[in-house]
């Protein structure tokens, strides 16, 4: 968010805390003075004015996922909203928020305020300790004692949301026992069996009642990703990762076709509940409070939460858009390890889940393969052995893989050992995931005549290398781990530097799925091993190597309007910032819309995803691409996005790797390799 002010020529102000104050008037020059006028009669140590609505947004979207935010603390401890709403007179704020940090230091607390202080109402989180009994008496010291501040400075303890259940106890002390009394008479006039609303307000429940997290187990439950960033000790807690969720809902915001985020595509399909972030999280919170107190039993075997998973794209858009970074592709892989393990799984698992292996069986027949699947009865055939949608089109094998293309154009520039020292300042290592290897060599080809012509040497490791990425999204972890261990043994000598990680040679993944892979999954899957940190470290996409190894090249001018879409993974993992200014630099104009084409890998192929995929794809790529002028260049980093694109279109994507190749031909004189996609 912070980035995003920069971006737009901003920075914060100095400080520890900053107070947004918005100005009004009946022009733009006369708000803006007002707001000059606030700033310079503040005695704050510093200030600035954003009048731009770029600025503007970023600000809001600071203070409207400050709910989620403010729950974690930079240094992972966990914070609730135990004591949010209460107020006090504006003219009373500063005093009561000073009195209000002398009780969080007595009780051995911290809470991040973060609104609204105009109107003297504080939201804040704070970090109890709320599984534990000694936490929860202090739980309850605090807010007896916070609510006697609150009263004695003329306040209310709910002045925003009401009272409810969370502090109904605590009304005599603002009320007194009289008039709380005549609050139970009064229901009992008119809900003598107290069938409405029980224990709201009227006869409530005690303040340390109840709590949900009480239920969860105590003792860490056994995981296999490593969950750095969740847990008191460093991570791999995975009961503190499903905690993250505290029902801030921003996945719920946008219901179909509104908004133009990436979370959440299958509610935003479906618009239910237990297919939104929050509503799955719910579910394995349950799940995990299970004979406790959960309404959900049965463990990792539950139907419940796997029917819940099953229309999660693993996009990986939560990871990002959620305020709290709730990560439910990485919970989903958790949760499909731990359910089929030692029991026989879905035919797409076994189809696509090893989809690596099948292809480099397959390659050698490829063009029988593709002659076969145009014969209907194989196609059928095929498709219901490998649980794949009978709407689907099976694409169509390479006739000559990215390993013989690339001989056959860079000769000498296969590699198995490092790389002098002298020549790495401006080399990398060209990544050839499955996707490249076998379906879309061309991306491969292309990206290594624009890194060749931008003065970057290119090298491609000898041998197989994978990412893990299908073993992941189904879940095989095992399996995702041995893959993941047989390419660092690989790429360890031709990678990684003697001098030390920051000599490491970049690596180019063109596939955003599998860079995201890289960058997240290897390491927490693989966190004994420190080869995993660094081979994550060294990703970089097509257009960051560009940018760090050649800074000073020019792309050609290709100057034509844009369409297409970001891919999900490259929005939530990767960052987008350094496409932005490559696309600019070329003369390629217009925005990439949001959200999550809906093929996502194995997802839109499987049996009973097709109609949601197609959903999802409606949010917002294929309006985009509906919209686009003539001779638009239509960009699609991701295989999966361009193969959604084709089959509900047909719509011809690129990579931007294949566009900008084009360009270079164009202007050296050679045939162009084909033109604009729409």
């Amino acid at each position: 968010m912070a980035e995003d002010l920069v971006r737009g020529g901003h920075d914060l102000p100095r400080g520890g805390a900053w107070l947004f104050v918005e100005a009004g008037g009946a022009t733009p020059g006369e708000a803006r003075a007002r707001a000059g006028a606030i700033l310079r009669a503040s005695d704050a140590l510093d200030g600035t004015v954003v009048d731009d609505p770029a600025g503007q947004r970023a600000l809001w979207r600071v203070r409207e996922d400050a709910a989620g935010t403010a729950t974690r603390s930079p240094d992972g401890s966990e914070a609730w909203p135990g004591w949010e709403d209460c107020a006090v007179p504006p003219a009373r704020l500063g005093t009561y928020l000073r009195e209000f940090r002398r009780l969080l230091a007595e009780h051995g607390l911290h809470g991040t305020p973060y609104g609204h202080f105009g109107d003297g109402c504080i939201h804040v989180r704070i970090d109890f300790d709320l599984s534990s009994e000694d936490g929860v008496r202090r739980f309850r010291r605090f807010s007896e004692e916070t609510a006697e501040l609150v009263v004695a400075h003329g306040g209310s303890l709910s002045g925003e949301h009401g009272d409810g259940l969370a502090r109904a106890e605590l009304l005599p002390k603002m009320y007194g026992d009289e008039l709380v009394g005549l609050f139970s008479r009064f229901k009992d006039v008119w809900d003598p069996e107290g069938g409405m609303n029980p224990g709201v307000l009227a006869r409530p429940a005690k303040l340390d009642e109840n709590l949900r997290f009480s239920v969860l187990p105590r003792e860490r439950v056994e995981v296999e990703f490593g969950y750095p960033h969740d847990g008191p000790d460093g991570g791999g807690d995975f009961s503190a990762a499903v905690r993250r969720c505290v029902g801030v809902a921003k996945c719920r915001v946008a219901g179909p076709n509104e908004g133009s985020g990436v979370m959440c595509p299958s509610f935003r399909a479906t618009g239910e509940e237990q297919h939104s972030t929050r509503g799955r999280a719910r579910l394995l919170h349950e799940m995990l409070a299970g004979e406790a107190g959960g309404v959900v039993t049965g463990g990792w075997r539950s139907t419940e939460v796997r029917d819940a998973l099953d229309l999660c794209l693993s996009c990986k858009g939560c990871r990002s858009d959620c305020p709290v970074g709730v990560d439910m592709a990485t919970y989903k892989a958790e949760f499909l390890h731990h359910h089929y393990e030692g029991r026989r799984r879905p035919a797409s698992h076994y189809a696509m889940g090893r989809l690596p292996q099948w292809l480099l069986l397959a390659a050698p027949f490829a063009r029988l393969l593709n002659a076969a699947a145009r014969v209907r009865l194989l196609a059928t055939l095929a498709k219901r052995l490998g649980g794949i949608a009978r709407e689907r089109t099976i694409p169509k094998l390479a006739p000559r893989t990215f390993d013989r293309l690339w001989d056959a154009e860079f000769k000498g520039t296969r590699g198995t050992r490092a790389i002098a020292a002298t020549e790495r300042g401006r080399t990398a290592i060209l990544w050839p995931d499955t996707f490249t290897q076998y379906l879309s060599p061309s991306v491969g080809v292309a990206a290594g005549r624009v890194m060749k012509a931008a003065g970057i040497g290119v090298v491609a490791p000898r041998g197989r290398v994978c990412c893990g990425l299908t073993y992941v999204s189904t879940g095989q972890l095992d399996q995702a781990r041995a893959v993941m261990r047989r390419t660092l043994d690989r790429m360890e000598p031709l990678c990684f530097a003697a001098e030390g990680p920051e000599h490491d040679l970049p690596v180019v993944v063109l596939e955003p799925s599998c860079a995201a892979t890289l960058r997240t999954d290897l390491p927490e899957l693989l966190g004994d091993d420190p080869r995993a940190a660094r081979l994550a470290a060294a990703v970089r996409t097509f257009a960051e190597v560009l940018e760090e190894r050649a800074p000073e090249w020019e792309p050609p001018r290709l100057d034509r309007p844009v369409a297409g879409q970001t891919h999900c993974h490259q929005h939530a993992v990767l960052g987008e910032a350094a496409d932005r200014r490559l696309r600019e630099r070329a003369g390629l104009t217009g925005e990439l819309s949001g959200g999550c084409c809906g093929l996502a890998g194995n997802f839109g192929f499987e049996a009973g995803h097709y109609d949601v995929s197609v959903a999802c794809a409606e949010d917002q790529l294929l309006p985009s691409v509906r919209g686009a002028a003539e001779g638009t260049e239509l960009l699609a980093d991701g295989f999966s996005c361009r193969t959604q694109l084709d089959q509900l279109g047909p719509y011809k994507a690129r990579h931007l790797a294949e566009v900008l190749a084009e360009g270079l031909a164009s202007s050296e004189g050679a045939p162009e390799a084909g033109g604009p996609g729409k």
